[in-house]
């Protein structure tokens, strides 16, 4: 097996880190939306994302490792879980050309709920009622950004829902790899398969950006996606996941200011509250899971 770089105890370094990361996701969104109101189609956005998210991730890796950088100690895992991160993206940018981006980024701050639900038949693990009601409580706020009883319902929710339901399912895909990795091979089968993959279908009827404020992003997107993800990769070795986790929660804030400032969209109450209850969940059973470790670890340490 390739090394795999141990972690490094550098806390206030991984936080300043996962903000930046936070702060790259948010232009990623940014920049589809604008692309995709631009006239680029939906499909060729996600192409442009992820080719130049491969192309930086060959820059830093490739004169190191050469082509031990696609060697992957189980390539069928590597390989779903390459086609759920492609999978949400293609699901999020489309949900984009319709909804705000404070509606779609809500929706997606339900993951660990979801992943939570799903790490019950996947991963095994044991999940008590107070993470259940959590998980209840947290789609209950789901339901509240999305009003799907309002008259200003849009059916493009769904695809926020499948996004959600896809980047969950690449999260545990995540957690079955981690410490069997290199960060550069997953950053390079995820920008690579999702490139590959999407090559046949955008070709035909590409289109190019017809202005400077569309070239801008077109350029820059996949720069976007590849920084935030080493980023945030590099967070999680300097500082613990329990730590970090509700940095993510940073980007409403982020989301927020986008939204005004590059579209003049302000959100409404309605996503502001589901977001806050959705926030407040995830919270909380990320407050929970910290307990739980803490306190196996504390009784792993006693039977020594």
């Amino acid at each position: 097996m390739r090394h795999v770089k141990e972690r490094e105890p550098r806390t206030r370094a991984g936080l300043i880190t996962m903000l930046v990361a936070v702060i790259f996701f948010t232009c990623i969104d940014t920049s589809a939306k604008w692309l995709i109101l631009a006239g680029i189609p939906a499909l060729q956005v996600v192409f442009v994302r992820y080719f130049g998210h491969l192309l930086l991730a060959l820059a830093l890796y490739l004169p190191q490792e050469g082509l031990d950088l696609v060697k992957s100690t189980d390539w069928k895992r590597q390989l779903l879980r390459s086609f759920f991160l492609l999978g949400s993206t293609i699901l999020n940018f489309s949900a984009l050309k319709y909804l705000p981006i404070t509606l779609t980024t809500s929706i997606m701050f339900a993951g660990p709920i979801v992943v939570t639900l799903l790490a019950i038949p996947v991963l095994g693990e044991v999940v008590g009622i107070r993470r259940i009601i959590a998980v209840c409580v947290g789609f209950a706020g789901v339901l509240v950004v999305i009003q799907p009883w309002g008259a200003s319902f849009h059916p493009a929710a769904f695809f926020s829902l499948g996004a959600l339901v896809s980047a969950s399912l690449y999260f545990v895909m995540t957690r079955l790899t981690a410490g069997t990795e290199a960060n550069s091979t997953q950053q390079v089968w995820a920008s690579g398969v999702a490139t590959l993959a999407l090559l046949p279908w955008v070709l035909e009827g590409w289109i190019w950006p017809d202005s400077l404020s569309t070239w801008i992003p077109f350029v820059l997107i996949g720069g976007f996606g590849g920084a935030g993800h080493i980023a945030a990769t590099t967070a999680h070795r300097w500082a613990d996941a329990s730590i970090l986790a509700p940095v993510v929660y940073v980007q409403i804030f982020a989301v927020t200011f986008a939204s005004v400032v590059v579209f003049g969209t302000w959100p409404t109450v309605w996503t502001l509250v589901g977001g806050l209850i959705i926030i407040g969940s995830g919270l909380y059973i990320w407050q929970r899971e910290r307990s739980l470790s803490r306190r196996t670890s504390l009784q792993s340490r006693n039977l020594r």
